[in-house]
């Protein structure tokens, strides 16, 4: 059994030590007002938040998905993280980014007041918007500690530990008790540091997996000089047909069974929906999560958008660095990983805990570990501090207590922090019980968001009404339409829920008058989005013919299309270097060069322009 060298251990610990530091340092200037415990006072650096985000987004579950990916599909798993989308960064980057940071809110549910005012829909549509946050946030907190646990498990065996604890831990709860363990710290610098704390620790934290990531792409470069690779035909292409046509057969047969389990056999059609769905999911805006937060935090409009697109620019070459080396490893020594389950069967997600014990020499891997660590700890702290925002702003300073001191906001921070951890731990250590009904909530939530969510932003008729029944029927039928179809995969039923949700939104809509028009007026005024907006713009351009209509819908779909090439030329680089597809390599930059002139030009150079 190969245990942590000493040196690894400390390694680990020092970071430990950095972050109960940054908590304590940050302290006081997360103490001075509300904005300034939940958005760092707005005046933290665009690139620094930009760090903190991609850095929440490093997480050890996605990485182990993407190294999955990559050993299977090759060059061609650049495409397949599209299903989250992740190129919804671009759209935040070229528009969404700045209109959410122009409405001033606190929060996603606060932002609700600034689009359907305070009636009766309005706070309909507050309560959905507030329970899903925080339903999210608790799925999130409850099952990242527990996979974070089962990851420490590996590399630190309960034996060598047990006989310094002075109690017994069964088994099955190794996990979770490694988990709270790293849990405490992570509640620790974001209940103290607020906002300022997690993007301090997250800095650091990315600093720590560039590191990593660089000598992991090495390692696996250096090992594809050396060794035969044997891939199937059509694996470093990123190009594809009607069907996939990857064949494992005379190489390692089980890869073929994950293909069929995956469900990715026809992946035209496959890409098809992806795209359909990432489109929307995209044009929807960002979930009331970390990510939000994050946006709001930012001191500009021009700012949020520099940001997100900061978070692509630096995420995916550091990280597919990564993920691209410990794939050439894995495929080129194959033989000497222990893919096995506890069932005895292959389990190709165990490939990058595996490759990491068998190939990180010593100090790298404290290093590795601590950044990986470090991931979880970033992903938690920015949910919890998501979740507070919610808990305080939009329930205890809005119904409970609007006149709080600084004192009693603080006090309530540090209180609904720390019993939404507990909430969160009990829910981890009872997952077995109640992971299918959370899962369900999760997946569900996420159907029934996209339809209303849409049209929010984009159709000046929709009201708190429409978006109530819109979330409410794409709900309870993102609950009934898998079980009509459990054979069919998840991404397929997406047009079916999409259209409930939109019925439920456009009859909630015309069951109630308008927002008030001068509700959408200073909406209109401060956000400026384009879309269905004329009637609107129309009556403020007459009481004040200086202000013009956003007539930027062409550029800015123009500058996402520019976006998205570049994003996926960002993902597919760092795979062709550590394959050493030289001519690849040549043609990608060079279409990479094309797209950052034209962004400079048409996206760059107009971020600060006044609104008119």
């Amino acid at each position: 059994m190969k245990l942590l060298h000493t040196a690894d251990i400390l390694i680990i610990l020092m970071y430990l030590v950095t972050i109960i530091v940054i908590g304590l340092v940050l302290r006081k200037r997360a103490q001075k007002s509300k904005d300034d415990y939940l958005l760092g006072g707005k005046s933290i650096p665009w690139y620094m938040l930009g760090l903190s985000n991609a850095s929440g987004m490093f997480d050890i579950s996605g990485t182990i998905w993407l190294v999955t990916l990559m050993f299977v599909y090759g060059i061609k798993s650049a495409w397949i993280p599209w299903l989250w989308p992740v190129f919804n960064q671009v759209f935040l980057m070229v528009y969404l980014s700045k209109w959410l940071r122009r409405s001033n809110a606190t929060t996603g549910a606060e932002w609700i007041g600034t689009r359907f005012g305070f009636k009766k829909g309005a706070k309909l549509s507050h309560i959905v918007v507030v329970v899903f946050a925080l339903i999210m946030c608790l799925g999130y907190l409850a099952y990242g500690f527990i996979g974070l646990g089962k990851f420490v498990e590996i590399f630190i065996p309960w034996e060598v530990v047990s006989n310094y604890i002075p109690f017994t831990v069964t088994p099955e709860y190794v996990p979770h008790f490694y988990g709270i363990i790293f849990t405490c710290f992570a509640v620790f610098y974001s209940l103290l540091g607020g906002m300022s704390g997690i993007v301090w620790a997250d800095v650091v934290q990315f600093a720590i997996m560039t590191i990593a990531a660089l000598i992991i792409g090495y390692l696996g470069f250096q090992a594809v000089g050396t060794h035969l690779l044997d891939v199937p035909e059509g694996w470093m292409s990123p190009t594809f047909g009607w069907k996939l046509d990857l064949d494992w057969g005379t190489i390692i047969p089980e890869v073929n069974d994950k293909i069929r389990e995956d469900g990715f056999g026809l992946f035209t059609i496959f890409f098809m929906m992806m795209v359909f769905k990432g489109v929307l999911v995209s044009l929807a805006g960002p979930a009331p999560t970390y990510d939000m937060q994050k946006i709001l935090s930012t001191k500009t409009a021009a700012d949020a958008s520099k940001m997100s697109g900061f978070v692509s620019v630096v995420l995916m070459p550091i990280r597919y660095l990564m993920i691209a080396g410990f794939a050439a490893l894995a495929l080129i020594y194959y033989e000497k990983l222990d893919l096995l389950n506890s069932t005895g069967n292959i389990d190709f997600e165990l490939i990058l805990p595996t490759a990491i014990k068998e190939f990180v020499p010593v100090g790298l891997l404290g290093l590795l570990l601590a950044g990986l660590i470090a991931a979880f700890m970033s992903t938690f702290a920015g949910t919890l501090n998501a979740a507070q925002a919610y808990l305080v702003n939009d329930i205890y300073l809005k119904y409970k207590n609007p006149n709080a001191s600084n004192i009693q906001i603080k006090n309530m921070n540090y209180l609904t922090g720390i019993v939404v951890v507990l909430v969160s731990i009990v829910l981890g250590i009872f997952a077995k019980d109640v992971n299918s009904v959370l899962q369900w909530i999760v997946s569900v939530l996420y159907g029934s968001y996209v339809g209303a969510n849409i049209l929010k932003w984009y159709w000046w008729r929709f009201n708190g009404e429409g978006f109530f029944w819109g979330m409410a029927a794409g709900l309870v039928s993102a609950g009934i339409v898998p079980e009509l179809f459990p054979d069919v995969l998840g991404l397929y039923l997406f047009p079916v829920i999409l259209v409930i949700s939109l019925i439920g939104s456009i009859v909630g809509t015309y069951s109630a008058p308008p927002t008030e028009e001068a509700v959408l007026k200073d909406f209109y005024k401060n956000v400026r989005p384009w879309g269905f907006w004329k009637p609107i713009s129309d009556k403020l351009i007459t009481e004040d013919p200086t202000i013009k209509p956003n007539n930027d819908f062409g550029i800015d779909m123009f500058n996402v299309f520019i976006g998205i090439v570049a994003q996926t030329v960002l993902v597919i680089i760092p795979m062709y270097i550590i394959f050493r597809q030289t001519t690849p390599i040549y043609i990608s930059l060079a279409i990479l060069v094309v797209c950052l002139v034209l962004l400079k030009k048409f996206w760059w150079n107009t971020l600060d322009k006044k609104l008119d």
